[in-house]
């Protein structure tokens, strides 16, 4: 996997790590120096607490200890009147510790179950606003002890996502001690009977503004006795009876606002609410299914009213609001924010708007829905980018988070919609995603990171983004010590680092350090930034250039430590990926060889191949291939129990995917470049799956397999095996029928190393060192069908023209003119061994004509000039006198014209390479 999209906030685990974050503000001018140091403190009391407000509390606290005089600014009240507890772990001992300057604490915001537990241990009695996320474990219990010790709450938020755990029985106690409360939400609440809303009646006398989001039962009777409400939301409650709601709430003397978003309210309800509600000013509708494939929709008269839905051009009626008749652009919530005739009642209208429409749009894009195509398109995308810019931080969270998610259509594969990540492009998303990710709140800087993140997925954005200085950005919130903020911006660095064109600006920005760092930082526990950083890190190790720097960095270590230690599989998938593109710059850098000699590094790799996920075995299936080209390598696998693994894999891969197939065939035959691991993988029963594999239709699968199998042909034994499991009429039909030259190539070659007359016996024992028995094995059938395929494999590479004119002159040309038609390009890529060379020189001499051509073709493939071994191979040539036997081959009488033409071109080669003198 090179990328990764998400869709759902980030939980926060139990582990964070909490350190020092950085603001994004930046101060020149310091003040004055000493020897070439800043004074600190002798910055002005309020520059030192403008500062102070750009950080989080705890490295804000941190700061305050650092001296007397930044003691006395960091307990300021105007710094502590409002507290984000969620970029944090925030239990008891810290409330205990912050208690004594939350004495004038008025808005507070938490994650989870163990900060609201902590909660009451701040003693904030002054505090009005309660925000809470991640509340699926509160119970009523905690909840009423919070609203107890909070008398004077008159906002009370919890969700978006469910308060499983929170029934009725709590929201009497909010309404029993919070008198004052003005604003009421709640998310996911199983059950809201009648004795809970008509507390809320009684006793809250102020609340105006009423939540009750996702909850399966909420008793509509009820909530007509609530008198003050002016805004009230019930979008996506199920079970409602809209025939009690037509009947009760148009008489509720002061609603303004009534969101029905995501119900499955119609259009009699709808009509009913609109014309009979004297005070009602917007209903809101968004994804309401009944109402929209109602045909009698259009029929309905709004009498002045908004109704909002998606059948409706959103922006269009909230500009009907305004009494200014200017108010028509797109961007109406930005018209009203920077308007100069400021309403009270339309200012409260619109604020209450930015939250329900930003909760809405938000749950729309988690479920995505059919058929709304049209709707983000035309509407969606741009509502999410006005909403980006209000001044309420949890509608602009909501909104980032929304972009993030409405583009993506499948998480696990990566695949986003195109046309919506597009549509944010083209309307300036780009840059206010990016502003919004340099903003000194966290919160807001995650949020933004996975937004970035997801739309990047699409080279176009992505290209957007790095042209917007996106790269710069990201890398600088990598370094983030909050989690989720690091997070985000390693899943964007990941996503970018697709592009082969980012690569190395990512690394010129200081983002290969960035994320090797993140490793060594968020190791324990830390999974999802973990698997980003080293999912970022894969990509880069693609780039030769940049995979040095990952070694320069420390980054070889840092991976292996995640292959060894971490027991996450995505973690796990992404180093043993990151590891094999380490390893896959052959001779160019030195990386694969660093790889091998790290410390447990070849064992938890190993290891890895007996993961159950299938793509924890395949990338580190891929990470032993890669390796397996450095000959120290390739013998400390097999030490490290690497022949029994991957033969067990082979063995387990048969309804594997073709990369795992191809992987598993592919670590073998690396491995089996080695005679003892050729002859132990021939033991451990290797040659059966590789038998199996090459029979495959996927054509990398089969071609490593049939790569594997002509390194375990070259062992006398293996071949007898190879014949007895039936491999013959495997490698006959690849050496005939693949589209791949050289999965043909290898199976010709691997038939006749099988049927070289000077090598096997007519008739030969087969049997293991572990068998008492043996039998014997007819030869002669499946020798003629091999040496026929092999034969007409030749021909396929042979032009009787061509040939005919080569044979009559020795003419370069004409001898170039046949090489270019033999000539298999992936081919020059193969490393011989002076054995293997030696091998083919020797079948130079066979009696038999097919071999000797099969010899002197393999010969050419192996030196032709500018073949990445082809010097070498000419060197060991030299050494095993090849130069009088292809001289021999191409002068004999007998030998076929194939034979003699390619051995000319083999001496040819020799020549350029300078081994042999001019003949």
């Amino acid at each position: 996997m090179s990328r990764r999209v998400r869709r759902k906030v980030a939980k926060k685990g139990k582990d964070d790590v909490v350190s020092l974050s950085y603001p994004e503000n930046e101060v020149e001018d310091l003040g004055p120096e000493r020897n070439g140091f800043v004074d600190w403190t002798s910055l002005p009391d309020d520059t030192v607490i403008q500062l102070f407000s750009c950080l989080n509390y705890r490295d804000r606290a941190s700061l305050s200890s650092t001296c007397r005089t930044w003691r006395v600014l960091g307990v300021s009240q105007c710094l502590w009147s409002s507290l984000d507890l969620r970029a944090h772990k925030f239990d008891t001992a810290m409330a205990t510790a912050l208690a004594s300057r939350c004495v004038n604490l008025q808005k507070l915001r938490f994650r989870g179950a163990e900060s609201a537990d902590a909660i009451i241990h701040l003693q904030a009695k002054k505090l009005h606003e309660i925000s809470g996320d991640y509340c699926r474990k509160v119970t009523d219990a905690t909840l009423s002890v919070i609203v107890a010790r909070h008398e004077a709450l008159e906002s009370l938020q919890l969700g978006p996502d469910f308060c499983e755990r929170i029934t009725g029985d709590a929201i009497k106690s909010v309404a029993f001690c919070c008198p004052k409360l003005k604003k009421l939400r709640l998310s996911g609440i199983r059950d809201v009977f009648a004795d809970a809303i008509n507390a809320l009646a009684k006793h809250c006398p102020n609340l105006i503004d009423i939540g009750f989001l996702d909850c399966l039962n909420v008793d509509e009777a009820a909530l007509g006795n609530i008198l003050s409400v002016r805004f009230l939301s019930v979008a996506g409650t199920s079970n409602m009876k809209w025939g009690v709601v037509s009947h009760l709430w148009h008489k509720l003397p002061k609603l303004i606002g009534l969101d029905v978003s995501r119900t499955d309210i119609g259009s009699t309800t709808v009509s009913r609410l609109l014309s009979s509600s004297q005070s009602l000013k917007v209903l809101c509708a968004l994804n309401c299914p009944v109402l929209e494939e109602d045909t009698s929709v259009s029929t309905i008269k709004t009498k002045g009213k908004l109704l909002l839905a998606h059948f409706s051009y959103i922006s269009r009626g909230l500009s009907s609001l305004f009494a200014e008749t200017t108010k028509k652009g797109r961007n109406v919530f930005l018209d009203w924010r920077y308007s100069k005739n400021k309403d009270k009642n339309l200012n409260e209208i619109m604020t209450w708007l930015e939250c329900i429409l930003s909760y809405t749009l938000l749950r729309t894009a988690e479920n995505n829905p059919q058929g709304l195509d049209d709707f983000w398109l035309k509407q969606g995308a741009a509502l999410l980018l006005s909403l980006m810019q209000s001044s309420q931080e949890d509608v602009q969270e909501r909104a980032a988070t929304g972009l993030a998610t409405f583009v993506v259509i499948d998480d696990e594969n990566a695949s986003i919609d195109c046309g919506r990540a597009e549509a944010v492009m083209r309307d300036g998303g780009i840059r206010l995603l990016l502003n919004l990710a340099k903003s000194w709140r966290e919160g807001l800087q995650s949020e933004a990171a996975k937004a970035i993140a997801n739309l990047s997925v699409n080279a176009n954005v992505a290209k957007a983004v790095a042209e917007e200085g996106g790269i710069n950005i990201l890398v600088g919130l990598a370094r983030s010590m909050n989690r989720l903020v690091a997070e985000e911006a390693a899943g964007g660095l990941w996503n970018l680092s697709v592009g082969e064109e980012h690569k190395a600006a990512i690394a010129e920005a200081g983002g290969v350090k960035a994320l090797v760092d993140l490793i060594f930082k968020w190791s324990p526990g830390g999974d999802g930034v973990l698997e980003r950083a080293a999912g970022a890190l894969a990509n880069l190790a693609a780039d030769d250039k940049c995979s040095i720097e990952v070694a320069i960095a420390g980054g070889v270590h840092a991976l292996v430590m995640l292959a060894r230690n971490c027991q996450f599989e995505g973690v796990q998938e992404q180093a043993a990926r990151a590891l094999a593109n380490l390893a896959a710059h052959g001779d160019s850098n030195s990386n694969n060889a660093a790889v091998g000699q790290e410390a447990g590094a070849l064992e938890a790799l190993v290891q890895l191949t007996r993961s159950p996920h299938e793509g924890v075995r395949q990338e580190a299936a891929g990470a032993l291939w890669n390796l397996s080209f450095d000959d120290r390598n390739r013998e400390a696998i097999a030490a490290a129990g690497g022949v029994e693994a991957l033969v067990t894999l082979a063995q387990s891969c048969s309804n594997a995917s073709p990369g795992l197939q191809e992987r598993a065939a592919g670590a073998l035959w690396g491995l089996s470049v080695s005679e003892a691991n050729s002859i132990a993988i021939g033991q451990e029963g290797g040659v059966a799956p590789l038998i199996a594999l090459a029979r495959s239709d996927a054509e990398d699968v089969h071609e490593t397999a049939a790569g594997a199998l002509w390194n375990l042909a070259f062992n006398h034994s293996n071949a007898l095996r190879i014949v007895e499991e039936g491999g013959v009429p495997a490698l006959v039909h690849l050496c005939s029928s693949s589209v791949s030259k050289m999965a043909r190539f290898m199976a010709a070659l691997a038939l006749a190393y099988m049927f070289d007359e000077s090598r096997i016996d007519k008739f030969a024992p087969m049997g293991t060192s572990s068998e008492s028995t043996s039998k014997s094995v007819s030869l002669d059938g499946p020798r003629r069908m091999a040496l026929k395929h092999i034969e007409a494999f030749i021909l396929t590479f042979s032009d009787p023209q061509a040939f005919a004119a080569a044979a009559a002159s020795s003419a370069p040309a004409a001898l170039a003119q046949v090489t270019e038609r033999a000539r298999i390009q992936e081919a020059g890529h193969l490393r011989c061994s002076g054995a293997e060379i030696g091998r083919f020189v020797s079948m130079l001499r066979n009696s038999s004509s097919i071999l000797k051509a099969c010899a002197a073709f393999a010969l050419l493939q192996f030196t032709i000039p500018g073949g990445r071994h082809a010097v070498h191979h000419a060197s060991l040539m030299q050494g095993a006198g090849a130069a009088r036997v292809l001289r021999s081959a191409a002068a004999a009488a007998t030998a076929p014209i194939e034979a003699k033409i390619f051995a000319r071109i083999v001496l040819r080669n020799l020549e350029h390479h300078q081994v042999e003198p001019c003949i």
